[in-house]
């Protein structure tokens, strides 16, 4: 699995999935992502730390 946000690998068992009302799914490694996608509605191309380049 790849993380919704930064496009790094998730290993089995870890990080969180969010399901959006329309069925839509977000995974995400960490808390950060999490946090930066859908709170700070951030765009993860334009921050410098994501593989998303």
């Amino acid at each position: 699995m790849k993380c919704s946000f930064c496009n790094n690998d998730i290993e089995k068992g870890k990080g969180t999935i969010f399901v959006r009302k329309d069925g839509k799914l977000f995974e995400f490694c960490s808390s950060k992502c999490e946090k930066n996608l859908l709170k700070l509605k951030r765009n993860p191309l334009k921050v410098k730390w994501t593989n998303n380049n």
